[in-house]
């Protein structure tokens, strides 16, 4: 990501003053042992972090019958992407794929801006029932009425075998809405509010000009967690589109593709295997590989996008959580 002018500002000042005091700091023995003890726990932390994507990637191009064994442990032996392969000629894999970017895009998108104009509203002090509608959020939070309530008030307002089953019930998320309104109050002095008003600046002014462009770090924090939440989601598409396979999610299709070649390796077993493609065969063979891949395949995608949004996420998290 790009620095702002006041950024690079900031890290020149930091580097000339380390270099005008460098000759004053002493590091005491005391000091090399902790730095050595604390840079190798985190160190361990990180390879700890690391090392089960590592383990599942190089499990996936290696050699499937090296794998079946558990021979491959640290580096991958006889590398090959026939597993990538096969997952890419499931049924309609890229039409899933296109639902599932579309309900990831458009609902983070929908949720971050609800959850950031709710939690602004709820710190101005002159709406009406401020604190009632507040506490009426949050409750929602501790109470669920169950998975079968939940698919029936679903049916009774047309959502299922709808794409807008995906996007509508996520709009409003409480704890959101709790990071943003903590982080506008801990974060942004009211004065700027204050002086937005004596200026003639309504609330939705205010909220586009002042609040919206001081939140960023906080609401590219909640992106994250809708955008994870929202792409790894399959109960809503297994439960609700049970008769529109168009709007399956990727998780859902790759978990139709997982249960078939289960199925094919108990026929395996029973030894009913006529009719069936060598292809076939050998992913059923290879059950083990399969799930690694699909994992590998849904994982990917939040890999590549978080790196980006890593700065955003550490400052947002941090200074939402100031005071509750």
């Amino acid at each position: 990501m790009a620095k702002t002018a006041q950024e690079k500002l900031d890290a020149k000042a930091e580097k000339l003053y380390y270099k005008t005091h460098k000759s004053a700091i002493r590091l005491k023995p005391s000091d090399y042992v902790f730095n050595v003890i604390n840079y190798t726990v985190f160190a361990l932390f990180t390879i700890i972090c690391i090392f089960p994507f590592y383990y599942l990637f190089i499990n996936t191009i290696s050699d499937n019958s090296l794998v079946q064994r558990g021979l491959v442990n640290f580096f991958p032996r006889g590398i090959n992407f026939d597993n990538y392969v096969r997952i890419l000629q499931v049924n309609d894999l890229f039409k899933s794929i296109g639902v599932t970017f579309a309900r990831t895009i458009l609902g983070t998108a929908l949720m971050v801006g609800a959850s950031a104009l709710v939690g602004y509203l709820v710190t101005r002090q002159e709406m009406w029932g401020r604190s009632f509608w507040y506490r009426f959020i949050v409750v929602t939070m501790y109470f669920n009425a169950g998975i079968i309530p939940w698919f029936l008030n679903m049916a009774m307002l047309g959502l299922t075998n709808n794409f807008l089953a995906y996007i509508i019930p996520g709009i409003v998320a409480p704890y959101n809405i709790i990071l943003v309104k903590t982080y506008i109050e801990s974060s942004i002095p009211l004065e700027l509010q204050e002086s937005a008003k004596l200026d003639g600046a309504t609330s939705l002014q205010i909220f586009g000009r002042v609040i919206w462009p001081l939140s960023k770090p906080i609401l590219a924090t909640i992106a994250i967690f809708g955008a994870v939440g929202q792409w790894n989601s399959f109960q809503d598409s297994l439960i609700l589109m049970q008769s529109a396979p168009q709007y399956y999610t990727l998780q859902h299709r790759l978990y139709i593709y997982l249960n078939t070649t289960s199925n094919l390796a108990a026929l395996m077993s029973a030894g009913s295997t006529s009719g069936i493609s060598q292809s076939i065969l050998e992913s059923a063979l290879n059950g083990k590989v399969i799930k690694y891949t699909i994992s590998m395949v849904t994982i990917i995608p939040i890999l590549c996008v978080y790196p980006f949004m890593q700065r955003y996420f550490e400052k947002g998290i941090m200074l939402g959580a100031v005071k509750g």
